[in-house]
């Protein structure tokens, strides 16, 4: 018997019908002859409702409590589809995240998983029950509630079945698998059917939300299949795995985009040895993760240092860089909201020279500005106004994948 484990994020469990239909969708892979373990998210919007009633109470939660707030939705999720599953004859068992043994370290609003416990769903699944899991959430090892940040879940079902040696993780979703672009702005973008860990990984991190970046490193670490599929089609979506001979090389896989970050600069820092290690250790000791960084040419001995941040983080960021910026003597400090992040993926182009060069000339036939530039092996990214996005989008869409 092969263990199954299945994610359906919170619009697959938005309302009883919803929830009805995924208990059949999971009896469906029962009768299959597999054992299965389903990770749920909150019902539809339940974690942004939390998340405004706490900050009507106060402009500055603590992030503890956060965690004991937000954790509660996915509690309500897996207590009803057990319900559900029951009620077609099924035995079943919901868990929190702290009853299954899910152990992170204490940084609350994002902690990572340390540790799954795994002994209560192998007796259960031995007790041939339908295992239901809390995603999102985990325990501490002195047993306070944390979550893991935007998109939790999807790591919670992948570290799940990389501990269980799952056959295979589903991530069922409202889309039907990734695209070479977000079809909001690009009608014309289609479904990749194949994806390497590397270029998910790449495309999660850069903007698309169908997958929490660090469940993409997970599946990678731990060579565990993921599968991204609609909800509501029975439908082959996008099969995430190991890169293969059989893998098609596309030049450029999808085109991402991100409007989720802030740029900060720190204005006149003193360029010597030794300033930019002060700036970014302070920031990685507030637990603030920094993206795109670029630091200008140096003029009178002075240096202007700007770096990205994610926009929930920017007012801790902006409050550890003002302090700083005066313990070093810099002449102050900018923030700017209003930027988007562009990037252009695909494992082709370790081998195909010139597509940096063809992606700053379609910008530049588009009058769009390049603030900042990042690049990995399969990876350029760009910072632009993000008033140039949907165009920007578009246009490296028309130049990069629509002759597929």
């Amino acid at each position: 018997m092969g263990i199954i484990v299945q994610k359906y994020g919170g619009s697959s469990v938005a309302n009883a019908e919803r929830i009805k239909n995924v208990a059949k969708r999971v009896i469906k892979t029962k009768k299959q002859g597999n054992a299965v373990v389903v990770v749920v998210s909150a019902l539809g919007d339940t974690t942004d409702t939390l998340l405004k009633m706490a900050y009507e109470i106060t402009p500055a939660p603590p992030e503890r409590e956060l965690d004991m707030l937000l954790a509660t939705g996915e509690q309500v999720s897996v207590a009803l589809l057990s319900m559900a599953i029951y009620s077609l004859g099924y035995q079943t068992i919901s868990l929190t995240g702290q009853q299954v043994g899910i152990v992170t370290d204490a940084v609350h609003t994002k902690a990572k998983i340390l540790d799954i416990r795994s002994e209560r769903i192998l007796k259960a699944i031995k007790e041939d029950k339908i295992v239901i899991v809390a995603g999102f959430q985990g325990v501490t090892v002195d047993n306070n509630i944390t979550t893991l940040g935007r998109g939790g879940s999807d790591t919670t079902a992948v570290a799940l079945a990389a501990k269980l040696k799952a056959d295979i993780c589903e991530i069922y979703t409202d889309v039907d698998g990734v695209y070479t672009a977000d079809p909001r702005i690009v009608p014309n973008a289609f479904k990749i059917f194949k994806l390497s860990f590397d270029e998910m990984l790449e495309m999660a991190a850069t903007g698309a939300k169908v997958l929490q970046a660090r469940s993409v490193e997970f599946g990678r670490n731990h060579n565990v299949n993921i599968h991204v599929r609609s909800s509501f089609s029975e439908e082959p979506g996008t099969l995430i795995k190991e890169a293969d001979e059989t893998m098609e090389k596309a030049i450029i896989s999808g085109i991402t985009h991100d409007i989720d970050e802030a740029k900060i600069t720190i204005l006149g820092v003193p360029d010597r040895p030794g300033i930019a290690a002060k700036v970014f250790r302070v920031l990685a000791d507030a637990n603030v993760n920094v993206d795109m960084i670029i630091q200008n040419v140096s003029e009178k001995g002075c240096t202007d240092i700007s770096f990205t941040v994610v926009k929930n983080d920017l007012a801790k960021a902006k409050d550890v860089v003002d302090k700083v910026a005066v313990e070093l003597k810099a002449r102050g400090t900018a923030c700017d909201e209003g930027i988007a992040k562009i990037s252009l993926i695909g494992a082709g182009m370790r081998t195909h020279p010139g597509v940096a060069a063809d992606m700053f000339s379609v910008l530049a036939e588009n009058n769009v500005n390049i603030e900042m530039i990042s690049t990995s092996s399969i990876k350029i990214s760009c910072v632009i106004n993000e008033k140039d996005m949907n165009l920007a989008v578009k246009a490296l869409h028309d130049k990069f994948c629509s002759g597929k």
